[in-house]
């Protein structure tokens, strides 16, 4: 310990705060290592350098402090909140963390005259209502699916909703009760939404009471009709209720999170229970700085702490959170409490119920790490294969594959696809639509791609890798080669993979670039059954389908606008118009003739054109 750092310790202060240790990296510039919160700053701190006994990990990190900085905050929960923004912010390297690239995905039920059921991925918009999370957008359709059945509300977007003149094709097999053409009065409607929200929240037997109250006062006026559609939709209800598949936001709503460590990794996985009904879960593994060795109880403790800071903090919370490590809890409970408004259970070793599922979530979490070890075997004994096969440098781990695709020249696209952690990345899969080039350049293409994907890895926005693969033969090899030369990335390896004249696999040649004396070596073949040649027929047809998926999107949507154009007396003008009035060209091909004629400049002639040229008449 040197004497800044025993000088900081003596003047640290006993209140809640966060800390900052502070290293220097490989060009001796000042990083930092490690974020921490803490309910005593002075103990906490002084801790890492008077006890004994740290895992390896925290040894090595105490090892390598040149400084301590530190922020006092109001309260514990507090400094969580600060802990948990900058360690987004600064990613230091001993802090593991758990990434989840993708936002979970919601229930929404707008709020307009007659609300819309939909799915919904991203950060909620007050003016709706959500429920959820869900663990996967699976089970956010087959919720829709199942209040379709019951409550037929519309899931159809507003511009089609305002602008239709029949029913769809929903209403016509019981999906829908088509209020966009007034089959169903808005009270109704009204009715329907508040019994799908009851249901949404678990109250089905409360929701169930009111529809044989309203069947039975209907039956009394002579009704029969309204009653016998009622007594239909209860008998829709009983017999799905049992399949409640939807969020609720009583406070039986429980997350049960599990940590595991077994075989060198470490697994989270979160089981989800709504209404008293599992709906899924989802297990996460640390993104980044994942540790190299089994970390002591009390770390795993603090791991999950922060785990779960990272997962609910700035998300929906729900009422119960159910941990397999102990930790002192008060603050997160505070935190998620006040972000909730509402009270947050937090607890640890459960009983009854939340015992078993605790165990499932336990069981879930051991799963997926033997699944992991599986593919990660699989991964790392092809990709050893190939560095022995062709002479790659021996620290080859992370691979990028490139591939483009388009139609005569027509909306070209390219596709980065990441091989990293002896698996598929595809949370790190880039998408480029390439502008530069309208002629099916396939070399320009490929040009404009790696220099693109070079100038992020020169700016250090994406990790460096240590391959790429080109799909292709000497002339994009070449064209790769010379991006690589221009953007000085000279330590990165590469080789393209032509698959020959027929294109079958197995007959795939592997062509290098040119040396310093501009001598390209001979091609390399390996046998159809070689481990390498695997590796590399699986990352090409990953970023073939990658690049296709984007192509034929982009294609379809210029398509679509494109058929405006072809319409006689459409110009710039009146595209542009029909277009603001009805969101797109779905939503100008579910228009009525007089709903386009209000359009400024649509006669009823050139309506008439419209609708033939996009109902193909």
């Amino acid at each position: 310990m040197n004497s800044a750092i025993a000088e900081t310790l003596k003047s640290l202060p006993t209140r809640p705060g966060v800390y900052r240790m502070i290293g220097r990296n490989a060009e001796g510039e000042p990083i930092v290592l490690y974020v921490g919160k803490a309910k005593n700053l002075k103990a906490r701190v002084s801790s890492y350098f008077v006890k004994s006994g740290h895992g390896p990990r925290i040894a090595r990190m105490v090892a390598q402090i040149e400084a301590i900085e530190t922020t006092v905050t109001r309260s514990e929960a507090e400094a969580l909140l600060l802990e948990n923004n900058l360690i987004k912010a600064l990613e230091p390297r001993y802090n593991i963390v758990f990434r989840d690239d993708k936002s979970y995905p919601y229930l929404c039920l707008t709020r307009e005259p007659y609300p819309q059921l939909r799915f919904f991925r991203g950060k909620p918009d007050r003016r709706h209502r959500y429920f959820g999370p869900f663990p996967s957008a699976a089970a956010v359709r087959e919720g829709i699916q199942t209040l379709q059945k019951v409550f037929q509300l519309r899931t159809c977007e507003n511009t089609v909703f305002a602008h239709r003149s029949r029913p769809c094709m929903l209403a016509q097999i019981g999906r829908c009760s088509a209020p966009c053409v007034g089959a169903v009065s808005e009270g109704d409607y009204a009715r329907d939404v508040t019994h799908a929200e009851r249901f949404l929240e678990g109250r089905a037997d409360e929701v169930t009471r009111d529809l044989e109250a309203e069947m039975e006062a209907a039956a009394a006026e002579l009704a029969f009709e309204r009653a016998a559609r009622l007594r239909d939709k209860i008998a829709r209800l009983n017999r799905l209720q049992s399949r409640q598949f939807v969020a609720s936001a009583r406070d039986t709503d429980t997350d049960v999170i599990a940590l595991v460590q077994e075989n060198g990794l470490i697994a989270i996985n979160v089981v989800m229970i709504r209404g008293g009904q599992h709906v899924g879960d989802r297990t996460h593994f640390p993104a980044k700085n994942a540790p190299s060795e089994p970390l002591p109880e009390d770390e795993l403790a603090e791991l999950l702490e922060r785990f779960i800071a990272q997962h609910y903090l700035g998300r929906e919370v729900p009422s119960q959170i159910v941990s397999s490590h102990p930790f002192d809890v008060e603050a997160l409970t505070d935190a998620l409490t006040q972000q909730a408004r509402r009270t947050i259970e937090l607890t640890a070793n459960p009983s009854g119920m939340r015992r078993a599922w605790l165990d499932m979530a336990s069981e879930n979490a051991r799963l997926a790490i033997l699944a992991r070890l599986r593919q990660s075997d699989t991964g790392a004994s092809r990709l050893q294969a190939l560095i022995d096969a062709l002479g790659l440098p021996d620290h080859v781990r992370r691979i990028e594959c490139f591939d483009i695709s388009h139609t005569q020249g027509e909306a070209t696209v390219a596709s980065c696809i990441v091989f990293d952690q002896n698996a598929l990345q595809p949370a790190q899969y880039r998408s480029m639509n390439i502008r530069s080039v309208v002629d099916g350049d396939d070399y320009a293409a490929m040009r404009e791609a790696l220099r693109r994907r070079a100038a992020r890895i020169a700016a250090e926005d994406v990790p460096r890798p240590d391959l790429w693969i080109i799909d292709g033969g000497a002339g994009q090899v070449a064209v790769a080669a010379q991006v690589l030369a221009e953007a000085g990335l000279h330590d990165i390896a590469l080789f393209g993979s032509a698959k020959g004249a027929e294109r079958r696999k197995g007959f795939e040649q592997f062509i290098f670039p040119a040396d310093e004396t501009g001598r390209s070596p001979p091609p390399v073949r390996l046998a159809s059954d070689h481990p390498g040649l695997h590796l590399v027929q699986q990352l090409q047809d990953e970023a073939h389908r990658f690049a296709i998926t984007g192509h034929r999107a982009r294609r379809a949507k210029a398509r679509e606008v494109s058929l405006l154009d072809e319409i006689d007396g459409i110009g710039p003008r009146k595209k542009s118009a029909l277009l603001k009035r009805f969101g797109s060209v779905r939503g100008i091909a579910a228009a009525s003739l007089d709903d386009l004629m209000q359009v400024p400049g649509i006669s009823r002639e050139l309506a008439e054109r419209i609708d033939a040229a996009l109902h193909g008449g």
